[in-house]
């Protein structure tokens, strides 16, 4: 771990000696034309982090109300149409596949098959966004981002008539968020590259209950929702 802080350390001192000459020294502007499109498009391709947030109907006497939630990295990829609104806004719209699982550790159980619940999800993720840059320097721009966005879950078992008395932990297939985050715009010769850096939150109650309504799986459960990170990599 010390071996890791020193050599992000001494990444960060030369990123930050270099990112000081590229903003001080006079480059050739690559791509000089590309932001008086009025359209462009790209694609993006990323990794993920979802977790859960839960809201416990009694948090005191009841077992699990600590449920422990094991994310794991997922993958994003999907398509970008930007429209030019002025100088420094616009407008994105960014559909993706988004591919994840989370594991849910319930504490009030010995068994596997009933302490375990893997949530495998694969998301048609629509987000429209309002991206605010600052002035073009050299060849970069940072910028902020947000917006809304809806998803629709392919493996949300909404629909199956079994549930976690069969091992199958359900969710509702359709949910809106919203989006908050950061990148840069790299102004490369012949394409634009944009690392960002996103949060996601879950505005709605996405639980499908159990039909006992006292299952230990589901029964204390007030409300759950989606949070997440995207990091993604646009070309345009």
């Amino acid at each position: 771990m010390k071996k890791l802080f020193f050599v992000l350390a001494v990444l960060f001192i030369a990123n930050s000696a270099h990112a000081q000459w590229f903003f001080n020294k006079e480059r050739i502007a690559n791509l000089e034309n590309f932001d008086k499109k009025r359209f462009s498009f790209g694609f993006f391709l990323g990794f993920n982090s979802y977790d859960f947030k839960f809201d416990y109907k009694d948090q005191f006497e009841d077992d699990n109300t600590d449920i422990q939630v094991e994310r794991s990295a997922g993958f994003n990829v999907g398509l970008v149409g930007d429209m030019r609104l002025t100088q420094y806004i616009n407008l994105r719209l960014e559909p993706g596949l988004y591919f994840t699982q989370r594991n849910l550790i319930y504490p009030g159980f010995e068994d596997r098959k009933d302490y375990l619940r893997e949530v495998k999800s694969t998301y048609i993720h629509v987000p429209l966004l309002l991206k605010v840059s600052t002035k073009r320097l050299n060849n970069i721009k940072p910028f902020v981002i947000g917006g809304i966005s809806t998803s629709i879950n392919l493996s949300s078992n909404e629909k199956n008539p079994e549930d976690n008395e069969q091992g199958k932990f359900r969710m509702t297939k359709n949910t809106n968020y919203y989006e908050l985050g950061f990148g840069i715009d790299f102004y490369l010769y012949y394409f634009k590259f944009t690392p960002s850096i996103r949060g996601v939150f879950a505005m709605s109650n996405e639980l499908v209950p159990d039909d006992d309504p006292n299952s230990p799986w589901t029964g204390n459960i007030e409300k759950l929702s989606t949070r997440g990170i995207f990091v993604n990599f646009t070309f345009q």
